[in-house]
């Protein structure tokens, strides 16, 4: 009897061992179920990159962009907005725009989002 035991054990083992690894138990899709979009951090859009502009306070930013995800204690003058969003069952998105201070002023920003030129914005 103890043979069959280990037998019983053995195979028990070696079938959770095998099923553990046919797939990511969390992320199976089953048909009917509603998947949620999931927003998180600063909504960042190309109008409100347009309206910043060199030598802007902190403040002046801060009513434009909102207040920012991301100030590092270590450099206050540099702020990040970032922004994800993963809609229903597909692939993350991120959007990341960074802001640089000098004197309480703007001087530089960097990250997915370019200013129009302020001939192509006229135009518009």
């Amino acid at each position: 009897m103890p043979q069959i035991k280990r037998t019983l054990v053995i195979t028990a083992l070696a079938s959770l061992a095998l099923l553990g690894g046919c797939g990511n138990f969390g992320s199976m899709d089953f048909p009917g179920v509603y998947k949620i979009s999931i927003p998180q951090g600063n909504i960042i859009t190309q109008d409100m990159v347009d309206q910043l502009r060199p030598g802007m306070t902190k403040r002046q930013v801060i009513f434009v962009m909102g207040t920012p995800l991301v100030r590092d204690p270590y450099h206050q003058d540099r702020w990040d907005y970032v922004y994800n969003f993963q809609p229903g069952g597909g692939e993350r998105g991120q959007e990341r725009l960074s802001v640089v201070f000098e004197d309480d002023q703007l001087v530089s920003l960097s990250g997915d989002f370019e200013p129009t030129p302020a001939e192509t914005a006229a135009a518009q």
